[in-house]
């Protein structure tokens, strides 16, 4: 295992820079923010940690990169940036998203209310989940896998056409497999920065897609009629656990940060990590590290105070133990599957604790 750890000193400029206007703007923050944000350089931090790397199929062994500072971001001429006439992040399901419609709309309401507590500020609205022949796109049977998969490219085409007009952007979400072209076996998602679209798919986010009795895969592999989509009715699609809830918001929120400006981040453990594969991507916090955080507070605006009770309050509500006692067996099936955040939550904690001493 190799642990990336940098300097005071490279940290300290990554997140205020030595640029005269930047650290101006830096010391008008709160001084309980600065307290929290300046932990980035601090050698014993307990909150944010340096980044490890397990093998040389993780993401920074594999994919060099350049790194990129609060001054690169601030100064990026090509970032998108919300207005007040292009503000709204919209979520467009494609597809099923659990066992009945009941699940499915549950499921967005818990990943709208996640992304409007990350990206504090901002409104979140889900779109009217659109059926895959709706789509219009091309779809195959992978020869390998038997697993049914959707063409990437064909639905962020169906996507520029469904963007509102208010968009700051639109993200397809899917729990079928994607794949980008022919040659490729497959793809966790595709976007294009420039025009604010990404699809994204959370159909390996399932515990048992890839062990043999996955239920998803299609027992003969058939060549179907480009226009009969009939293969995708009643398509296998896995219960919404904890798991696949995280995984989805860790994935959702950081291909979202991209579309807003922020490269893969390498400075220290966050969300906007890089991953090339499942076991990396598990490994990878679920928030972002201070210097991200800095970038996306300078795009929107929020108090970190506020943004912290606002995922907190995510992950608290609806109740557990004796409130959810009370609620009937049909409520009860409904409760947000939260078990899997509980670090996440203790870590949100401490980060108040710092904001509010």
């Amino acid at each position: 295992m190799k642990v990336i750890k940098h300097s005071e000193q490279v940290l300290k400029t990554a997140l205020i820079s030595k640029n005269t206007h930047l650290v101006k703007l830096y010391e008008k923050l709160e001084s309980r923010e600065k307290c929290l944000l300046n932990d980035a350089f601090q050698s014993d931090s307990v909150l944010f940690r340096p980044i490890t790397l397990h093998s040389e199929s993780d993401w920074i062994s594999a994919h060099p990169e350049p790194t990129q500072d609060f001054e690169q971001f601030y100064h990026d001429p090509c970032r998108s940036k919300p207005t007040s006439q292009k503000s709204t992040i919209y979520i467009q399901p494609i597809g099923s998203f659990g066992d009945t419609k009941v699940s499915t709309e549950d499921y967005m309401k818990w990943l709208k209310d996640y992304c409007e507590a990350f990206y504090y500020g901002v409104s979140v609205k889900i779109l009217e989940p659109a059926p895959v022949s709706h789509t219009g796109c091309t779809f195959r049977v992978n020869e390998y896998t038997r697993n049914l998969q959707i063409h990437a490219g064909d639905l962020l085409k169906y996507l520029k056409k469904k963007k509102p007009k208010d968009a700051f952007c639109i993200v397809g979400i899917t729990m079928i497999d994607l794949y980008p072209r022919e040659s490729w076996n497959f793809v966790f998602g595709q976007a294009s920065l420039t025009e604010g679209m990404g699809i994204f798919s959370f159909a390996r986010y399932d515990s048992d897609f890839y062990s043999a009795s996955y239920k998803g895969r299609l027992k003969s592999v058939r060549k179907c009629p480009a226009t009969d989509y009939s293969i995708f009715e009643d398509y296998y699609t896995p219960a919404i656990t904890s798991v696949v809830l995280l995984r989805s918001c860790k994935t959702l929120t950081h291909e979202i940060g991209h579309i807003f400006g922020l490269r893969h981040c390498q400075w220290l453990q966050c969300v906007m990590q890089g991953s090339n594969h499942l076991e990396e991507s598990d490994r990878r916090p679920l928030d972002l590290c201070p210097i991200c955080l800095r970038k996306l507070q300078s795009a929107i605006g929020f108090h970190l105070a506020e943004r912290y009770k606002a995922l907190l309050e995510w992950m608290d509500e609806e109740g557990s133990g004796m409130e959810a006692e009370l609620r009937n067996e049909a409520k009860m099936g409904l409760l947000k599957p939260v078990e899997e955040f509980k670090e996440y939550r203790e870590w949100v904690l401490k980060c108040l604790d710092v904001l509010q001493k």
